[in-house]
């Protein structure tokens, strides 16, 4: 705690390593606050439902990947709308009850044929119009329930054909491709207060640089083609299809216009080299964040929680029932 007092950085992300009961969480999650001495701090979680899921049994309930809502009862793009807000509703209910208030959701990548399983069944649809129209249902949910979304991963990770995690993808298509494609599903959202960068080159767009230290990329695209105004944050600095040092990385992700930068390995010296080369959050990316922690409820809508779970429950057939 004490290199957080020092460092005073905006907001922290938790990951299963962090977790283990509702108590500690909650007590981690003031505990960090405290640490930097603000209450407002964001508490960031991952928490998509299917494979990237960093809350479940025994205290939390499992929740079905992003395909799972599209896909519902014959495709019915009305259910699978209600459905999808609920499970974004009931997701924020139980980050809320642990003082968690951003969840990295929605997947707003749109697959494309011989794309990487990394996403996969975390989209919820196969074209960009029914990611859009589910990806908002679901920042509709998390809203209502005092929860921030994250857009993620601006400005589209689904034609990736390897993974981030492990190396950088390179996507081919021609810019007029991406954008009535993979740009839809942001340009959709783009409204939101929060969006995730992805670890991607698009030769088209920049033929060195992935998206995240790209200035061409995030002035040209994200803030004018698809129109993202709000906070824009790194994916994790940490993975693989980046190169550099970690100060250098975060150096290279402000510099190209993220406002903030995400480091998830909890390795303490690279956390000192991010918090060095990504400097004090201030000036455009300050008011940035201001805003986004603006449109956080004071009070979330009234929601009868059981109800909520039997209707989500019934939708699914008791598959994802706790």
């Amino acid at each position: 705690m004490a290199f957080f007092a020092e460092v005073q950085p905006w907001g922290f992300i938790l990951f299963g390593r962090n977790v283990e009961t509702p108590d500690q969480v909650r007590a981690l999650v003031a505990s960090l606050r405290a640490a930097i001495d603000r209450a407002d701090a964001p508490v960031l979680i991952d928490q998509e439902g299917g494979r990237v899921q960093r809350l479940g049994p025994p205290h939390w309930r499992r929740y079905p990947p992003g395909r799972a809502y599209g896909t519902l009862r014959g495709n019915d793009p009305l259910l699978a709308r209600e459905v999808t807000r609920l499970g974004a509703r009931l997701i924020a209910h139980d980050l809320a009850a642990l003082g968690i208030n951003v969840d990295c959701l929605p997947v707003l990548d749109v697959p494309a044929p011989g794309g990487h399983p990394v996403i996969g069944d975390r989209a919820y649809g196969d074209t960009p119009e029914e990611v859009a129209v589910l990806g908002r249902a679901a920042c509709e949910g998390l809203i209502a329930g005092g929860v921030l979304p994250v857009l993620k991963h601006i400005p589209g990770h689904g034609r990736a054909r390897t993974d981030s995690h492990l190396e950088l993808p390179v996507v081919g298509a021609s810019r007029d491709d991406l954008a009535v494609h993979d740009f839809l599903p942001f340009r959709a959202l783009s409204d939101m207060p929060m969006a995730m960068t992805a670890h991607v080159i698009y030769p088209a767009l920049d033929q060195k640089r992935p998206a995240t230290t790209s200035r061409r990329v995030i002035d040209t695209v994200v803030r004018d083609a698809i129109g993202f105004q709000g906070l824009l944050m790194s994916d994790d600095l940490a993975m693989k299809a980046l190169d550099g040092d970690m100060g250098q990385r975060a150096r290279s992700a402000r510099r190209a216009g993220c406002d903030v930068v995400l480091h998830c390995d909890g390795n303490i010296a690279d956390m000192t080299a991010v918090a060095v080369g990504a400097g004090p959050l201030r000036g455009q990316g300050q008011r940035r964040a201001e805003a986004a922690l603006a449109r956080l409820a004071r009070q979330p809508e009234p929601f009868d929680v059981e109800a909520g779970r039997a209707r989500f429950d019934a939708a699914f057939e008791g598959r994802w029932a706790a």
